[in-house]
């Protein structure tokens, strides 16, 4: 069979059939959009008429979004006082609203994939913020955070979607100056032997987390960050177009400083408005309401099955399958070498020169599985797997033996 690329060329699909008993149950497998549980949709079906197509100020939308709050406070297990806010634009959008909103003067941005570069950019081109701080690191690998009293804002991503990295989120805090001063907190990451300056920066330096492929399918401390925002097309198997924040007391009065001041900000960027409005249970302009009813229906089918806890370690589970079947191959290995930075919801596969992963993610499509094929920048010989918890972990070993199958027949 034959496939048109985008410039028009013409590129050869091999006749390979994959037994349909050897096939997942479900064959989507995507990094976002992804897998959508039927149960989603039926559900949404059943409220559809007296739901879709009502005015979102209004208590039958309203009440969505109030659970959608409440769920997520739940789910994360947020502190007294930390707020759900949500708004339109998705994460790409709230990286917008960051530099005007949460960013003072300055920010730390780690570096190491397409997406944790977006925002470093637009903290750089921002006119009214001084040059960031901006740490880099080899794709598949990341950099850690560096104290700097300088710095008003540490922006760090919990998964950093195009390259399947993940790293821990903790606070930065400075290193112990002495060894007595260790024996008070950690050095470098925990903390309390610190001078009354450093304490203050601390307190003042607000953690922001990009979490867009990691909330609800990684583990995190609410205590660690001061935002921790995403979108819900990944772990929440709902639409784009949304973004969620999941915000600290601290977060929310730099917010109030900020406006305080007097520094213009577009309605649609304020964080503000999104508070104010948030707080009655509605966004600033109107959602997308199947998105709403998705991610909550999505949010209580994970607090039903066990929380954050469950969900995380459902992750696990794919994540141990498609790692140790791929170590094990001959012909394939995780692109991420460390295993503590493997993501446990983004799966890239490295595949040695003799098989080409793009025809096998082509031979995958065609036989009903979809959405393998790499983060289209980073050039690699890769194949990459959404492992949300939508996906089944069965899923992902019935990927992996397809997989198998289609290399076995290209290597015949």
């Amino acid at each position: 069979m034959t496939d048109t690329c985008k410039a028009g060329c013409m590129t050869t699909t091999p006749d390979i059939v994959i037994p349909e008993d050897m096939k997942p149950s479900d064959g989507r497998f995507g990094c976002g959009p992804s897998r959508v549980r039927p149960a989603q949709i039926e559900s949404l079906a059943i409220d559809a008429p007296l739901y879709m197509g009502t005015s979102h100020r209004q208590a039958t939308v309203k009440s969505v979004v109030h659970h959608i709050r409440e769920g997520l406070t739940n789910l994360f297990s947020l502190p007294d006082g930390y707020e759900v806010v949500l708004g339109n634009g998705g994460s790409t959008c709230f990286w917008d609203a960051a530099t005007f909103c949460l960013i003072q003067q300055r920010s730390q941005h780690l570096v190491f994939g397409e997406f944790s570069s977006k925002f470093a950019k637009a903290a750089k081109a921002a006119p009214h913020l001084g040059e960031p701080d901006v740490i880099e690191s080899e794709y598949g690998s990341h950099p850690d955070p560096r104290f700097d009293p300088a710095v008003d804002a540490y922006c760090l991503t919990h998964n950093e979607t195009s390259t399947g990295v993940a790293m821990e989120i903790v606070r930065p805090r400075p290193l112990a100056v002495n060894p007595g001063e260790a024996a008070a907190g950690e050095v470098g990451g925990g903390g309390s032997g610190q001078t009354a300056s450093a304490g203050e920066h601390e307190a003042a330096a607000l953690v922001l987390v990009d979490a867009t492929s990691a909330a609800g399918g990684l583990r995190v401390d609410a205590k660690e960050y001061d935002t921790y925002y995403f979108a819900p097309q990944k772990c929440f198997a709902s639409d784009g177009g949304l973004w969620i924040a999941l915000m600290s007391p601290a977060a929310v009065e730099r917010v109030e400083h900020i406006g305080g001041i007097g520094r213009w900000v577009p309605a649609f960027l304020d964080l503000k408005i999104a508070i104010d409005n948030s707080r009655l249970d509605q966004t600033y302009n109107t959602p997308a309401l199947a998105t709403l009813h998705m991610l909550a229906n999505q949010i209580d089918w994970m607090l039903a099955s066990g929380g954050l806890e469950w969900t995380a370690g459902r992750c696990d589970r794919s994540a141990e399958i498609i790692y140790s079947w791929a170590e094990a191959s001959g012909y394939a290995k995780p692109y991420v070498s460390d295993p503590a930075s493997r993501s446990h919801v983004v799966a890239t596969i490295d595949f040695v020169d003799a098989i080409d992963a793009s025809v096998i993610a082509r031979v995958l499509r065609a036989n009903g599985i979809v959405d393998t094929e790499p983060y289209r920048k980073l050039g690699r010989n890769q194949l990459r797997v959404g492992m949300f918890p939508s996906v089944e972990p069965d899923d992902i070993a019935a990927l992996c033996a397809c997989i198998a199958h289609v290399a076995s027949s290209l290597s015949v």
